[in-house]
């Protein structure tokens, strides 16, 4: 489903968008599993710098539930092998980001692998965060930014900026300079896949529109961490049909292995 063209595209850039992935029909049911209670009463909080909320929820296996499906679907799986290359695929965690109308916080700049550095990955590269838009991501609602070909940088260090990591912005202030900023604005359905390494951020939703959205993280099995607890991301991914997550229907996230704020590792003091 990727091409040639469009892979390379990922490795210079660092980034790529993949319009209508899934169907409205899909996305439909994403969504009202992403706003059953099953999901949003998992879901907790992070403060940006001025003290808006960011709210997600978030899992480590990927389950039998309709995201099981949408994560083990064989578009997103043989996607995320194309862009990474030889190796088993496995299921890191997903996320469901819920972004409410005007108080929605902010996400600063920071590198995924910024985070995942403090779980134990040695290998950033092989290692790939899959946002799947479940409403439309626009400039005004907050949609990702991304700044162009940083994943070729060093992994810059990552400090407190309210509840959340942020990169360093001293470094970021010298990104900015050579980097083109690119506002990765979806279409519900469509999705980005983005490098672990990647400078992105968000900013706050100040519109009157919800921006929600599932992000599952990817690993490569030979990328073994020495801090991470959960097995999900050393366990290749039983791949499923793209005809699956329809044909179940509606299966809300039921028995998951949620992570709750107080084990989250980024907002510990690791020394």
């Amino acid at each position: 489903m990727i091409t040639y063209t469009q892979k390379e595209a990922y490795h210079r850039d660092g980034y790529l968008i993949m319009p209508k992935l899934f169907s409205q029909e899909e996305i439909d049911l994403l969504y009202s599993v992403a706003t059953d209670q099953s999901v949003v009463n998992q879901a907790f909080d992070l403060n940006d710098q001025s003290g808006k909320k960011t709210k997600l929820t978030l899992w480590f296996t990927a389950g039998d539930d309709s995201f099981g499906l949408m994560s083990r679907s064989k578009r997103l799986v043989e996607g995320v092998q194309t862009l990474l290359g030889e190796g088993e695929v496995c299921h890191f965690h997903s996320k469901v980001m819920q972004k409410e109308p005007r108080v929605g916080g902010s996400w600063e700049w920071h590198q995924d692998y910024g985070y995942w550095y403090k779980n134990g990955f040695l290998f950033p590269e092989a290692m790939i965060s899959v946002m799947v838009a479940l409403t439309d991501a626009t400039i005004e609602n907050g949609c990702l930014q991304v700044l162009k070909g940083t994943h070729k940088m060093q992994r810059f260090e990552h400090l407190f900026a309210g509840e959340q990591q942020g990169a360093d912005m001293d470094f970021v202030t010298e990104a900015e300079k050579v980097s083109e900023l690119v506002y990765c604005e979806l279409k519900a359905g469509d999705v980005l896949f983005f490098h672990s390494n990647i400078l992105h951020r968000s900013e706050a939703n100040l519109s009157e529109h919800a921006r929600w959205s599932v992000i599952s993280a990817y690993n490569l099995s030979y990328n073994i961490p020495f801090r991470e607890k959960h097995t999900s991301c050393i366990e290749p991914v039983q791949m499923v049909d793209d005809q699956a997550l329809l044909a179940s229907g509606q299966r809300v996230v039921n028995q998951a292995d949620f992570l709750s704020k107080d084990k989250e590792i980024t907002l510990q003091d690791l020394k």
